[in-house]
């Protein structure tokens, strides 16, 4: 079993990944099972597609954000505090 991710973990956990990937299963065995038509399975994969633009996204602002971020100053240098 592989270790987990824990820096991309909340991210999947805050997105809903695991329910996103269990429909996709679903929708998938349900065209296999003919229980909805090649255009629904069409018209579903055209959304999860979406979504998963929508995720790339998150991830690739995510990352420019952190690239981007300032250390935050001790405190006591915000204060103009000299004790140590």
């Amino acid at each position: 079993m592989a270790e987990r991710d824990y820096v991309s973990t909340p991210v999947a956990d805050a997105l809903g990944l695991r329910d996103v990937i269990t429909g996709l299963a679903k929708d998938l065995q349900d065209l296999r099972d003919r229980k909805i038509s090649p255009t629904e399975g069409l018209a579903r994969a055209a959304v999860a597609k979406q979504i998963w633009n929508g995720v790339r996204l998150y991830i690739d602002a995510s990352k420019q954000l952190e690239r981007q971020a300032r250390p935050v100053p001790d405190a006591r240098q915000l204060e103009g505090d000299k004790h140590d």
